[in-house]
């Protein structure tokens, strides 16, 4: 239970709300800031503006996937006014005040190091990106099947990254009888590949290996995909880019070559908000709870 727990929100989009109503259920204290027109009211949680007193007691706050952007706004698609998160709302947080995020820009950093404020980037962890991978895959599939006129059946697929990703696409692929290629870098990654039933290969060697693609799914967060490696494939191939942006493509080349070339980074909230906001809930109602408890252990 979380009874007692001070928990802050600042913007977000669908997934927020199965943490937020995740929050309620385990008796938190729940604040939502950046939410004026949300059209649900969730009983025992207060709306309150951006300010530094409605921090100044917050336990744990937690941000959307993309923390701030480059410029320390909060993205909300609840509230039509800006967020900024500032150094004085910062420096507003208690000390014992941790900060989730899916992932974290420099701005974010910048602004919590120097305070000693404790941040926890929620993709980084096993469990959150494993889960994750699932409604990615999906949408991946989704996405593919969309854009292209022949079966995943049967195809030349290819899956840049043998990560967490790369490992659930490259599964997911195989099982639909596609026939399936792997980059990777590292041995163990190679080794497991082939142990998979699959086709490994060195990401060096990739402008080899796209000679007859008909799928690519890279995961891969830097440029991969060259103008020299898209030059070698068959203007039918479909290339979707699942990294973070910028991703991992030569798109301008892409295009230029008339090769359809998407870059889908996000899935899991675009496909299965439900879920994708079931998965950080879970994690997060755990780790405010472990939270809480290290916190009284030290004092007790």
């Amino acid at each position: 239970m979380l009874t007692g727990i001070h928990v802050a929100f600042i913007g977000g989009d669908a997934r927020q709300l199965e943490v937020i109503k995740r929050c309620i259920q385990l008796d938190a204290m729940v604040t939502l800031i950046g939410f004026d027109n949300l059209e649900s009211n969730f009983t025992g949680a207060t709306k309150r503006p951006l300010t530094c007193d409605v921090l100044k007691d917050a336990d744990a706050l937690i941000l959307p996937i993309v923390g701030t952007d480059d410029s320390g706004y909060v993205e909300s698609i609840f509230c039509s006014k800006q967020l900024k998160l500032q150094e004085e709302h910062v420096a507003s947080l208690p000390k014992h005040c941790v900060v989730y995020t899916g992932m974290a820009k420099p701005y974010l950093r910048g602004l919590l190091e120097p305070k000693n404020i404790p941040l926890v980037e929620l993709l980084d962890r096993d469990d959150v990106a494993i889960y994750n991978s699932i409604p990615t895959v999906e949408g991946a599939l989704m996405m593919a099947i969309q854009n292209t006129d022949i079966t995943i059946h049967g195809s030349n697929s290819m899956v840049l990254g043998l990560g967490r990703t790369g490992l659930s696409m490259a599964r997911a692929l195989h099982s639909l009888g596609a026939r399936v290629k792997v980059g990777a870098r590292r041995q163990e990654h190679l080794a497991r590949i082939y142990e998979m039933g699959l086709t490994p290969f060195h990401i060096g060697e990739v402008r080899q290996h796209v000679t007859n693609v008909d799928f690519v799914f890279n995961t891969v967060p830097q440029l991969i995909l060259t103008a020299e490696v898209i030059a070698q494939m068959p203007q039918s191939a479909f290339i979707l880019d699942l990294a973070s942006k910028p991703g991992g493509t030569d798109f301008r080349y892409a295009e230029r070559r008339g090769i359809k070339a998407l870059l889908a980074p996000g899935l899991p909230g675009i496909v299965a908000p439900k879920t994708a906001g079931q998965i950080m809930a879970q994690t997060l109602s755990r780790l405010i709870a472990e939270q809480t408890r290290s916190r009284g252990n030290q004092h007790g």
